[in-house]
């Protein structure tokens, strides 16, 4: 049971983790490696942001369960890039970029 826990958190994280996708606002190229606050400066703000507050969790060797050692904030903003064009969702963790995606419809 204490080995399910790490490989659920990695399972969970493991869409978060990479993201080749990229799209333009403008004259800019939005990536994965762009800040939160250059996004906002290039784009502008997103049509809709939804954010969400979860626990941090790891094992306790001395219990044997798993003990609350943080929380993570994950915001999920949607780009409407107009007709023709699939809107734009970029996920963001605790600051960071983590996935940009396009909406499925």
């Amino acid at each position: 049971m204490k080995t399910l826990l790490p490989l659920a958190v990695f399972a969970l994280l493991l869409p978060f983790s990479a993201s080749a996708e990229t799209f333009r606002c403008g004259k800019w190229i939005i990536d994965d490696d762009t800040t939160r606050e250059d996004l906002l400066h290039k784009c502008g703000p997103p049509t809709t942001r939804e954010s969400r507050v979860e626990d941090v969790r790891s094992p306790n060797q001395y219990t044997g369960g798993n003990m609350k050692v943080g929380e993570t904030v994950i915001e999920t903003w949607t780009y409407d890039r107009g007709t023709g064009a699939a809107p734009m969702v970029v996920i963001i963790i605790d600051g960071r970029i983590k996935s940009i995606e396009r909406k499925k419809k």
